[in-house]
């Protein structure tokens, strides 16, 4: 029998999903399309200290591109990508790693389709590599310009080290 999960992980589950698709939905002007700064991938950072984080950004990232202009592909891939990242967030070594998998991932993953889907084909307008190249670039905003500073001060809140 598999254990259920505890109040306090549910919580922070259901806190990061509806932070992560609120401020997506409420910063949408940038947070949908090949150039994007979506502020809620600061969050991303959070499964290095809470397991909890890993479905609540992936849950939040299905809700927050039910939103989006690019449909069910965008849900489900997204959220796919999403999870993906998290899961290997959770397993980085060192903080300062931790903002790497959902840079590295998103950017591959999301290269594939958004080309596309804002109607540019892949080796067309936006080739596949200045698409990675551009969500790299926003995704290395959000998650070390914002995630990363957030990660220190929670970690430090952890420990209890000023």
């Amino acid at each position: 029998m598999t254990p259920r999960p505890s109040s306090r992980y549910l919580a922070q589950m259901g806190i990061i999903a509806g932070l992560y698709a609120a401020l997506t939905v409420a910063f949408g002007f940038i947070s949908y399309g090949p150039i994007q700064v979506r502020i809620a991938e600061a969050l991303t950072v959070l499964p290095f200290l809470l397991p909890a984080a890993v479905p609540g950004l992936t849950i939040g990232c299905a809700i927050a591109n039910l939103f989006g202009p690019f449909g069910m592909v965008d849900v489900i891939v997204g959220s796919l990508l999403t999870l993906m990242a998290a899961l290997l967030t959770a397993r980085m070594p060192r903080p300062w790693m931790a903002p790497l998998p959902p840079i590295l991932v998103n950017a591959a993953g999301l290269s594939l389709y958004l080309p596309t889907m804002t109607g540019i084909p892949l080796l067309g307008g936006i080739p596949y590599v200045s698409t990675f190249i551009a969500v790299a670039a926003g995704q290395a905003v959000a998650c070390y310009g914002l995630g990363y500073p957030l990660l220190l001060v929670l970690r430090r809140k952890e420990t209890g080290v000023h």
